[in-house]
């Protein structure tokens, strides 16, 4: 099996630095896109970042030159630097990865969750 065990989110003020990590395990062939999405209460879950695996990343227009996505494809890691956090930040963070799994035949790609993380911003 697959998963996606995700860390670093907690308590900060406003203007304060967090990190969030996200690593996979379990059998599989290679990890296509990887990104963080973010869903505050009473709002749908959106996409905060994401990166392909040669290392083209794209951001949400509100948090491109605060947020800084990247990853090891080697340790099969994603992280999120998160910089100037600001209290419209508050949300859970999930990490997401497209992963090609073997199957009965070949191998297939399917979309993965983390299990998300609080990120709290708040004087």
């Amino acid at each position: 099996q697959v998963q996606l065990v995700e860390s670093g989110g907690g308590l900060v003020q406003p203007g304060g630095s967090l990190r969030l990590s996200c690593v996979a395990s379990g059998n599989f062939f290679s990890i296509n896109a990887m990104g963080w999405y973010r869903q505050a209460p009473g709002k749908q879950r959106e996409l905060v970042a994401s990166i392909l695996s040669g290392g083209t990343a794209t951001y949400l227009d509100v948090v491109a030159g605060r947020f800084t996505i990247s990853r090891d494809n080697a340790k099969s890691a994603v992280y999120l630097q998160m910089n100037d956090l600001k209290p419209e930040d508050t949300a859970v963070y999930y990490c997401h990865a497209g992963i090609v799994v073997p199957t009965t035949t070949s191998a297939s790609e399917y979309d993965y969750w983390g299990q998300g993380t609080q990120v709290t911003v708040s004087s």
